[in-house]
């Protein structure tokens, strides 16, 4: 069974919310200029070279990739992004700071009358550097801090990095730019988060990001790290708990959108991020658009391969991409029918759709099935149920790759679980259909 028909009667009875327009059709149709939304924000992998080894990296960064973008095509670049009605470019890794060029980019972005902010783990930060970006124009900085100093020092694959990332914090501040941090909840750090709060603080730091890790990359091969889905049911009010204390402590606590869904603390942790005050669904490829430091243009930060990737920017340039893709255009066009399991049967359906594509996707091959959700655990858990992952098959070792995992339904006490076992499990569907672009026939792209 996929859910049982009292648990069907009882999402009736969920508060209502303002539902999104409903997705248009997946057939690729020609776009004419002006008919696709303007991108907002832009997530640039500047370079895939990096100082640390993350257990958690989706492109398992370190060594740049063999074709970046050299620096009269990134300032190209910055150019067309500028033209594509984009207000705001996010600088990541890698480590964006690695590229000797990396402050003209910065000036190049700015100069373009975009805001520009960055994303670090700080290993490598100097006060140099520090002060060469912000006379550059940076207007933010965010510190990637995950766990207090062991665990952090653990998932981050050096020595001392949490003391650097605290020290970066400090030298970036100086200089004059905002701090951020974030920090990735997983089975390592999520008990930790009270007390890292209480050290952060006196760092200054305007915003604190939290987001899961999912299972992606270096990720996918520590499936020990990764939440459990039923584990959710002592996070979110710990959740609760933080935004109270970072109220208190001036600071704003933003949940990334992995972490959700409409569970009675959504409300709470989207406040600053919008007038509706809840999960809107995916911006990638709708307001949000990520490039690769070779200039491959796709949706989503965290996703990669042919499923995400829309084309080269060497190729076909921005806009045609942005405009005609179908790998762009796949949260836009994507429609009820692309839900599956619980997703599909959900309430807020029409408004989530499944949630966030980076969970769902490296979780169990393709999107459309989330059990990270705060609202589908509490739901279970009123039927005596939960949900746990578990790995069916490794990941190949390549950027952005991912294994595959089950999601297997049970009962929540113990003796009940030992008595019979799982009620239901969802496998995983290791293909989805997309048309290449530039084709006029739809191709089936394994996974598996």
């Amino acid at each position: 069974m996929l859910i049982p028909m009292r648990l069907r009667d009882a999402r009736r009875r969920l508060p209502v919310v303002d539902a999104l327009p409903r997705p248009r059709s997946r057939a690729i149709l020609p776009v004419a200029p002006g008919d696709s939304p303007r991108p907002s924000i832009a997530v640039w992998e500047l370079t895939l070279a990096c100082d640390q080894a993350c257990s958690h990296c989706g492109p398992r960064a370190g060594r740049a990739r063999a074709d970046e973008l050299d620096t009269e095509e990134c300032l190209r670049l910055v150019a067309e992004l500028a033209q594509a009605g984009v207000g705001e470019v996010a600088l990541i890794g890698g480590e964006a700071y690695l590229r000797p060029d990396f402050v003209l980019v910065i000036r190049a972005i700015r100069e373009h009358g975009m805001s520009c902010i960055m994303t670090t783990g700080g290993y490598g930060m100097t006060a140099a550097r520090a002060e060469a970006m912000v006379e550059a124009g940076i207007r933010s900085v965010s510190v990637s801090i995950d766990g207090l100093a062991p665990t952090h020092d653990r998932l981050r694959g050096r020595p001392h990095s949490f003391e650097r990332a605290l020290r970066a914090l400090r030298m970036i501040r100086e200089a004059g730019a905002k701090v951020a941090v974030n920090t990735q909840i997983n089975a390592l750090t999520w008990r930790e988060l009270p007390e890292l709060l209480e050290v952060l603080a006196p760092e200054q730091i305007h915003g604190w990001q939290l987001q899961t890790t999912v299972a992606h990359g270096n990720a996918a091969d520590h499936p020990e790290i990764l939440l459990q889905p039923h584990e959710y049911l002592e996070l979110f009010p710990q959740l609760a708990a933080l935004v109270e204390r970072c109220d208190a402590l001036g600071i704003r606590l933003l949940a990334a959108n992995t972490l959700g869904y409409f569970g009675p603390y959504d409300h709470l942790l989207r406040r600053h991020q919008g007038p509706q005050g809840h999960y809107l669904g995916c911006g990638a490829g709708r307001s949000t658009v990520a490039i690769e430091s070779d200039g491959a243009i796709k949706t989503c930060p965290s996703l990669g391969g042919d499923r995400n990737v829309g084309g080269s920017w060497r190729e076909h340039g921005f806009s045609a991409i942005w405009e005609r893709a179908p790998q762009i255009q796949y949260t836009r066009r994507r429609t009820l029918d692309d839900l599956w399991g619980f997703c599909r049967t959900c309430y807020y359906a029409s408004v989530c759709m499944g949630g966030c594509t980076s969970v769902s996707e490296p979780l169990l091959g393709r999107p459309g099935n989330n059990p990270y959700c705060h609202h589908r655990v509490l739901e279970l858990a009123a039927h005596g149920l939960r949900e746990r992952i578990e790995l069916v098959a490794s990941a190949r070792g390549e950027p952005f790759d991912n294994a595959l995992f089950r999601v297997i339904r049970e009962p929540i006490d113990p003796d009940e679980r030992a008595r019979v076992g799982a009620v239901h499990v969802d496998e995983p569907r290791t293909s989805r259909a997309i048309e290449p672009y530039g084709s006029g026939s739809p191709v089936v792209v394994a996974v598996d």
